[in-house]
């Protein structure tokens, strides 16, 4: 089947404004959208900039905005998405060039939540053990690969680029809530200021976006639950 791309295109060494480009591709109903925009950057036009990596739904590199909704090209199947694509970059980050958008702010603010098991009690010769029960309080939380679609869809974070956002909300659910980790106030305290969770207005844009169908509202509330609980 023969598909258009319709992507817009940006280059701020060249360009005064963004401008949209149109690509016919042949393709199979069941390939995927990033094999159609392969075939525009292999064979068409080589200066059209995308990341990607994996392929595979896995590295979150390949984000984008696909008809107006945000989403993974290597996981969007072209008969899901018709004959007519239109690619944009993802909302609220700056555009580097073309579908690439810096994620440097987006990386600092998931930094800011110590997104790693921090214990320094000695666990002896064995490894620190934990329930199944335990484990099921934040597993959905583990899923997150860090695309940003889910930030990316919030109009909280739209309105102020300082809100830490939901993928880093939803890292510091994972271990806020490990029964591991000894560094819950301090976790707390990185989230509960004015642009932390209680940011959140419970949309549910982030749900919606979200590739690993992770329920990032469920967990935000949990975190706004601890957040009371520990007077914060």
């Amino acid at each position: 089947m023969k598909i258009t791309l319709k992507i817009l295109r940006f280059n701020p060494e060249t360009d005064q404004k963004p401008w949209w480009g149109e690509y016919q591709v042949e393709m199979e109903p069941d390939d995927r959208l990033l094999d159609a925009i392969h075939q525009v950057k292999w064979y068409q036009d080589g200066t059209l900039t995308v990341r990607r990596s994996c392929a595979h739904g896995i590295c979150g590199s390949d984000a984008m905005v696909i008809n107006g909704r945000n989403g993974l090209a290597c996981k969007t199947i072209i008969k899901d998405v018709g004959n007519k694509v239109t690619l944009e970059p993802l909302r609220g980050f700056r555009v580097i060039k073309d579908l690439v958008v810096d994620m440097e702010p987006f990386m600092e603010k998931y930094r800011s939540v110590m997104p790693y098991l921090i214990n320094d009690e000695d666990p002896g010769t064995r490894e620190r053990l934990q329930s199944q029960e335990d484990r099921a309080i934040f597993d959905d939380s583990t899923k997150c690969i860090l695309c940003g679609c889910c930030t990316a869809s919030c109009p909280s974070f739209w309105a102020n680029p300082n809100y830490l956002g939901p993928a880093a909300l939803v890292q510091a659910h994972r271990f806020i809530f490990d029964s591991r980790d000894r560094a819950t106030e301090e976790r707390l305290a990185a989230v509960g200021g004015s642009d932390g969770a209680w940011r959140c207005r419970t949309i549910f844009n982030c749900v919606e976006a979200c590739p690993r169908e992770i329920n990032i509202t469920k967990a935000i509330g949990e975190i706004k639950k601890a957040l009371l609980y520990n007077g914060g």
